[in-house]
């Protein structure tokens, strides 16, 4: 099998990731207006948003995505990094994609001096949950969401 690159998301990027975005949506039952793809998008790769992304390689084929937003915590003088989108194509998944994934966002919330980095995901996402219990500690939190306008 061919080696896995993983790298910054940039704006030539959109016709990779636009499949596997779609796909993130589609196994979580969401839509989104074209508009609100086109503003992520926008602000992952236009450098001026503290949020960013990174796109999972192999022969040139995009096979995974991770989207994460860096935001201000009350629990350190340190920024925190929100990694919020994580998606690999089913044919790359128990493949290493989604691990290596989560490391660069890692590695680059270190560089940049984030407090940690933290997710989540549904609890019928078992498949995931395996990869995730094996890097990360549960939080023990439980997400609960009020919708706005």
């Amino acid at each position: 099998m061919s080696e896995i690159t993983i790298r910054p998301l940039v704006a030539g990027d959109r016709t990779a990731w636009e499949p596997l975005w779609q796909g993130y949506l589609t196994f979580y039952k969401a839509s989104l207006a074209p508009e609100t793809s086109d503003t992520t998008f926008a602000r992952l790769t236009g450098g001026t948003e503290p949020m960013g992304g990174f796109i999972a390689l192999r022969d040139g084929k995009a096979i995974g995505i991770v989207n994460y937003v860096l935001h201000r915590t009350t629990w350190s003088p340190k920024e925190i990094c929100y990694l919020q989108d994580l998606f690999t194509s089913e044919e790359a998944r128990g493949g290493g994609v989604g691990r290596k994934l989560i490391e660069a966002v890692r590695q680059m919330a270190e560089k940049k001096g984030c407090f940690r980095v933290y997710w989540q995901t549904h609890e019928s996402n078992v498949q995931a949950q395996e990869l995730y219990d094996k890097v990360a500690q549960k939080s023990g939190f439980i997400v609960y969401r009020q919708p706005l306008g």
